[in-house]
């Protein structure tokens, strides 16, 4: 009886299901101590990079604090997912350098009790949740392609993880798979609840760092290339497209929006990831200052176990090898130097502003592989560091690397869309104002959302699809994960 079922449900769902989007509001908190030195914000950022390029893949958890448009006032980019059975909310930050997504549970020790954030913390309770399932070591994900270095099958038959690093921070503790909750729109406009079976992480253990309350979160949610990522887990069953995106707002209020499917713009252009990388890798091939190429061998851009450029949201800042990073401020140095007073602050390369950086900083250009550039803005390469003798004080906001990776984080990413395809193994961005509305595209049935600012078109498909009860199928899709959770 219960094969038979099985067949149904998967006859049924064969005709009916087809990929979704989800469509993720972003927040962004501040702390309570206000604004950092810069100095703080590089060696955070390289305490991160530390871990990132320590070789680890698959279900590494990077701990990171995400950058904001004004890099002093210290946030993050954190995003709600509801979870288990009655679903309950956590706040989990994004990151792109990550692959799980891991919350802390109730019986963590040594955890955060509370957050400078102004949040309430929460913990994931497995006794608390009606369809919360340990995962057993015999499961895939504990053996063949899955396994990874950091994870383990411990004495009580429950596939666990351990991750330490070298600055003594970590965390330890099991999958749990168990229902994530979301919000399904049909149409234009009728709202209804789905949900889907994932795996994550439950974090019974955590050291260094991520004990720290002033920016405390419930964990980490992770959209690395990892088979253990939500987009990853959720694309291999059909029930999202295998891309993602996201637009980060740079204004003061920060915030943006998530999209575990593509947000459409015509201006959008796609450079190829770089293969057989752990990181989203791109090919930054030439820069260009006001219009001018740089002479920059190309070769120092080259991808290699220890070079590269990576786009990184966990990144505040960002960071150019010395070979790049030199006659990049030289010529913006030049450029400005009739209308600024150039001036070196705390190591740094300041400019005194009396006018709008607007009108006196030139355009940047990076130019990728494929012919796709991606367009600096002054404030996209700036940052503001104060107020010296009547006139406002900027920054460059890139830092130098002494041979090794450039990362791109957020100083770069923000007020732009950015689409991670990884069905086609590109990622795409455009300009954009993040405080608008965003064009989600829909191939499919319906689209999952939390709440934010989108607009929907429907398709042919979709209006078919609506004729059936969202209800219905909910309950079928999760019958069917239910019942392929009980021949593990």
């Amino acid at each position: 009886m219960r094969a038979l079922s099985l067949l149904l449900i998967l006859g049924f769902l064969t005709v009916l299901s087809v990929a979704s989007c989800v469509v993720i509001p972003l927040e962004r908190a501040f702390p309570l101590n206000g604004r950092v030195e810069l100095s703080q914000l590089v060696a955070r950022d390289q305490l991160r990079h530390s871990r990132m390029l320590q070789g680890l893949v698959g279900g590494v958890v990077d701990f990171s604090v995400q950058g904001t448009s004004d890099p002093y006032l210290v946030g993050l980019y954190f995003t709600k997912v509801k979870l288990g059975s009655p679903p309950r909310e956590f706040n989990v930050q994004i990151d792109t350098g990550s692959d799980i997504l891991w919350v802390t549970c109730s019986s963590c020790t040594d955890c955060p009790q509370s957050s400078g954030l102004g949040i309430q913390l929460s913990l994931f309770d497995t006794t608390s949740s009606s369809s919360a399932r340990m995962v057993p070591c015999s499961d895939p994900m504990c053996s063949s392609e899955y396994q990874t270095t950091a994870t383990q099958c411990s004495q009580s038959n429950q596939c666990s993880y351990s991750f330490q690093y070298g600055d003594g921070s970590g965390t330890s503790g099991y999958y749990v798979a168990d229902m994530l909750s979301f919000d399904a729109v049909m149409g234009q406009s009728s709202i209804a609840n789905s949900s889907a079976l994932i795996v994550f992480g439950c974090s019974t253990y955590q050291s260094g760092d991520l004990t720290k309350t002033d920016k405390a979160v419930d964990g980490i949610f992770g959209f690395g290339r990892g088979d253990l990522s939500v987009i990853s887990q959720l694309s291999s069953r059909g029930i999202t497209p295998r891309v993602f995106s996201h637009c980060l707002k740079g204004d003061g209020s920060g915030g943006g929006i998530m999209v575990l499917g593509a947000i459409m713009e015509p201006s959008i252009v796609y450079s190829p990831l770089v293969p057989s990388q752990p990181h989203y890798n791109l090919m930054l091939q030439s820069i260009a200052v006001n219009g001018q190429l740089l002479q920059i061998d190309p070769s120092v851009f080259a991808t290699s176990s220890n070079r590269g450029t990576i786009v990184d949201s966990g990144t505040t800042l960002a960071y150019l090898v010395q070979e790049a990073y030199d006659p990049f401020v030289s010529a913006i140095t030049a450029t400005v130097s009739p209308s600024v007073t150039p001036t070196i602050s705390k190591g740094n390369q300041c400019y005194l502003v009396a006018a709008s950086v607007s009108q006196i900083f030139p355009p940047v250009s990076l130019n990728f592989a494929s012919g796709a550039s991606m367009m600096l803005k002054p404030e996209d390469y700036l940052i503001r560091s104060g107020f010296y003798d009547g006139a406002t004080m900027w920054c460059i906001g890139f830092q130098k690397v002494q041979g090794g990776i450039s990362i791109l984080g957020d100083l770069v990413l923000k007020d732009k869309i950015f689409v991670y395809d990884l069905a086609h193994q590109r990622i795409g961005w455009a300009n954009y104002d993040c405080s608008l509305s965003v064009n989600v595209s829909i191939t499919s049935s319906k689209d999952f959302i939390n709440e934010g600012q989108l607009s929907v078109s429907s398709s042919t498909k979709e209006m078919l699809f609506e004729l059936v009860p969202l209800s219905f199928i909910t309950f079928l899709i999760q019958l069917l994960e239910l019942v392929e959770f009980q021949f593990l």
